[in-house]
C-alpha cells in the first residue's frame, strides 16, 4: 500500500480553496493508501504569531481534517512539533540544500516582496517541508498545484543524497487535482484565494456563516459582458465561479454554461450561495461536535505516537548514512 503524506499550516480558517485544492483529496486517499496528515505548526512561524492564537488554530486545522471526512482510524492525523524528526532531518536537508536554489523559490520571492530583509526560516521553510515528507518514506504528496516547485525541491534533494550516500530516502510523486485545484479570490480572479489577503470577501472559508457567503459571493467580481461561459483568460471572474460550482455540484463546466444560458450573473450567483452553503453545513456541523472534546485531545496524542514510530526508524537509517551519532 502506498504511503501518503501532506500537511496544513494552522494560520487562520482554511477556505474552499484549501478545501477542493487539497483536502478533499486527503479524504479520498485514506481509503487505498496509509495516509499520515500533519498540522504544521513549525511551519507558521517563519512569521510571528501569537502563542495563544496559535494553539487554537492548531486545534482548528485538526477538527477541519476529521470534519470533512478524514477518519483517524484509517489516517494519522497528528501535529508537526510532537514529532521530532521533523526538525532533526530539516537541519541534515539544509546542509545538502543551496541557496541558489532556494532563493529561486516563487512563494518565497512573493512573501519576501517588498522586505529589505526576511527571516532565515521564510527562506528555508521549503526544505522543512521536503523533511516533512521524506521522513515518512512518502510515495505520494496531495497538495495544491502551488506547491509543484517545492515537490520537486523535495524530489531533489532525495535523489542528491540517494546518489551521495546511498538508498536513503523513497523519492516522491505529487498529486495535483486537475479540476477546481485552484480557486482564485473573489475580488481579484487573478490572484490565488488567499486565507491572509486583507479583504474577507475575497474568500469563503469553511466555517463562514451563510450570510457571510452570500455577501462574498454576491460581491464577487465578474464582468461587463452578461454572458456565462468558461473563459478563464478574458472572463477570469466568472470562470472562478463556474469552476467553484462545479467542485461542489459535481456538474461539469459546460453542463452549467448549457444550464445557465441567456441568464445573467445574478442567477448563477444566487445558485452558487445556496449550492456552497449545503456544501460546508455537514462540514461545519461535524467540526462543532469535535473542536472542544477529548476525542480530538486523544486523537492527536494517538496520532503523534504512530508517527513517531514510523519516523524514528527512518531518521535511525539517515543518522547512519550521514555517520551521525555513536
Amino acid at each position: 500500500m502506498k504511503r501518503v503524506f501532506s500537511g496544513v499550516q494552522p494560520t487562520g480558517n482554511l477556505h474552499i480553496g484549501n478545501y477542493l485544492g487539497a483536502l478533499k483529496q486527503f479524504v479520498t486517499l485514506q481509503d487505498d493508501a496509509e495516509c499520515i496528515y500533519c498540522v504544521v505548526d513549525m511551519h507558521s512561524i517563519t512569521v510571528p504569531q501569537d502563542p495563544k492564537l496559535l494553539k487554537d488554530h492548531i486545534k482548528d486545522i485538526a477538527a477541519l481534517y476529521m470534519a470533512v471526512g478524514i477518519d483517524p482510524k484509517k489516517a494519522i492525523i497528528f501535529v508537526q512539533s510532537d514529532v521530532p524528526g521533523h526538525a532533526e532531518l530539516n537541519w541534515i536537508l539544509t546542509c545538502n540544500a543551496y541557496t541558489g536554489e532556494l532563493s529561486r523559490m516563487t512563494q518565497f520571492k512573493q512573501k519576501a516582496q517588498g522586505r529589505e530583509s526576511a527571516p532565515a526560516g521564510l527562506f528555508c521553510y521549503p526544505v522543512l517541508m521536503a523533511a516533512d515528507i521524506l521522513l515518512y518514506d512518502t510515495d505520494i504528496v496531495p497538495v495544491g498545484n502551488d506547491q509543484k516547485q517545492h515537490i520537486e525541491l523535495t524530489r531533489d534533494l532525495a535523489i542528491r543524497i540517494n546518489n551521495k550516500y546511498g538508498e536513503t530516502f523513497v523519492v516522491p510523486e505529487g498529486r495535483f487535482v486537475k479540476s477546481g485545484a485552484r480557486v482564485m479570490a473573489l475580488d481579484d480572479p487573478t490572484s490565488k484565494m488567499s486565507k491572509s489577503a486583507p479583504n474577507e470577501m475575497s474568500r469563503i472559508s469553511l466555517l463562514d456563516e451563510p450570510s457571510k457567503i452570500k455577501k462574498a459571493i454576491m460581491r464577487a467580481t465578474t464582468d461587463s459582458e452578461g454572458v456565462i461561459r468558461y473563459d478563464i483568460e478574458n472572463k477570469p471572474g466568472v470562470s472562478n465561479l463556474l469552476s467553484i460550482y462545479s467542485a461542489f455540484s459535481g456538474k461539469t463546466v459546460e453542463e452549467l454554461e448549457a444550464q445557465y444560458q441567456g441568464q445573467g450573473y445574478g442567477n448563477l450567483k444566487k445558485d452558487l450561495v445556496e449550492v456552497t452553503v449545503n456544501a460546508l453545513a455537514p462540514i461545519q456541523e461535524r467540526f462543532k461536535e469535535i473542536r472542544y472534546s477529548d476525542e480530538l485531545v486523544n486523537v492527536l496524542k494517538d496520532g503523534a505516537e504512530r508517527a513517531n514510530a514510523i519516523a524514528e526508524p527512518v531518521m535511525k537509517r539517515v543518522k547512519e548514512r550521514f555517520g551521525l551519532g555513536l
